[in-house]
C-alpha cells in the first residue's frame, strides 16, 4: 500500500487541516500519516486560538515517520512560523522526500491569518523550491507573485511567475468570483486549464486542504501530475455535491461520500 504524509495544523471541528487531509488520503487509497504543526481551536465560523508545536517536537514527529514508514508523497499545509518551516525544509532535504505538494495556507476561509508575515519569506525561499507543485488560491497567488489577479490571463501570468521563480509546477485555483471552479496548472512553461462544474453548496470549509491532499495521494500511487489533479478535482466535486450541512458557518464536505453503503448504515429504531 502506498503512503502519504500530511504536515499541517489540526482543525478541532474536523473539516480542514490534518483531519481533512487524513480523510482525503484514506478515501483516495493510501495509508495516511501526519506531523502536526499546530493545534487550532476552530469550527465552521472561525479560528479562536492557535497553539504551535515547538520546532524540536515537529522535528521529532518527522524523524519518527521518515525513519519507519517512508512516505511516497508529502502534503504541506498550515505552518504559521518561519522556525517550523525551516525545520520542515531541512528534514525534507535530509530524507530526500519525494512528490511534495505545498498548499500555501496563509488565510483561513473565515479571514483569520494563519501565516505570520515573517514566515512568508521563509516559505517562499526554503519550501517552495522543494515542491513538485504548489496550490495557491487567488489571494495566495497574488501574494506569491506580487501581482493583482482579476482575469484568467492574470492567473496565467501569476502562475508562470511563481513557477519560474521557484522551479515548481503551480496549480492556481479558481473561485473567489473570478472563474468559478476552473483551475490553472502551469508546468515547465506549459499551461493547462482544468474546467470544473460550479456546485451550489456554501459549505466549502477545507476545500483547499482536500484538493491538495487528493493530489498528493494520487502522486503517491504513481499517477502523473496532470492526472493527479484531474482525479483530485473529480473527488472534490463529489465531496461537495454530497451536500453535507453541518455547523453554523461554512461547513465541511462529506469526504466519505463514496464509501460502501454498509459502512454508512445507521442504527434503526
Amino acid at each position: 500500500m502506498k503512503t502519504a504524509l500530511t504536515i499541517a495544523g489540526s482543525d478541532s471541528s474536523g473539516g480542514a487541516g490534518i483531519q481533512a487531509d487524513l480523510k482525503t488520503m484514506t478515501l483516495n487509497g493510501v495509508f495516511a500519516m501526519s506531523a502536526v504543526t499546530a493545534l487550532t481551536a476552530q469550527n465552521t465560523t472561525g479560528v479562536t486560538d492557535i497553539l504551535e508545536a515547538t520546532p524540536a517536537f515537529l522535528e521529532a514527529e518527522l524523524d519518527a515517520v521518515f525513519t519507519d514508514i517512508f512516505p511516497d508523497a508529502v502534503k504541506i499545509g498550515m505552518v504559521s512560523s518561519g522556525e517550523l518551516i525551516t525545520v520542515i525544509a531541512r528534514k525534507l532535504r535530509q530524507y530526500g522526500a519525494r512528490h511534495i505538494v505545498v498548499d500555501p495556507v496563509m488565510v483561513a476561509t473565515s479571514g483569520a491569518k494563519l501565516l505570520r508575515d515573517e514566515a512568508r519569506t521563509v516559505l517562499m525561499e526554503e519550501l517552495l523550491p522543494l515542491a513538485e507543485v504548489v496550490t495557491p488560491n487567488i489571494p495566495e497567488a497574488e501574494l506569491l507573485s506580487g501581482r493583482p489577479i482579476a482575469t484568467p490571463a492574470d492567473m496565467e501570468a501569476a502562475a508562470a511567475d511563481i513557477g519560474a521563480r521557484y522551479g515548481c509546477a503551480v496549480l492556481c485555483k479558481g473561485g473567489h468570483q473570478l472563474n468559478d471552479a476552473n483551475d490553472l496548472l502551469w508546468k515547465n512553461g506549459t499551461l493547462r486549464w482544468f474546467n470544473g462544474r460550479r456546485i451550489d453548496n456554501p459549505n466549502t470549509h477545507g476545500t483547499g486542504c482536500t484538493l491538495s491532499s487528493a493530489i498528493a495521494a494520487n502522486l503517491a500511487k504513481g499517477f502523473d501530475l496532470e492526472t493527479s489533479v484531474e482525479m483530485a478535482k473529480t473527488y472534490l466535486s463529489g465531496a461537495l455535491a454530497a451536500g453535507l450541512n453541518l455547523g453554523h458557518g461554512s461547513g465541511p464536505m462529506d469526504h466519505a461520500f463514496d464509501i460502501k453503503p454498509q459502512y454508512r448504515q445507521e442504527a434503526q429504531g
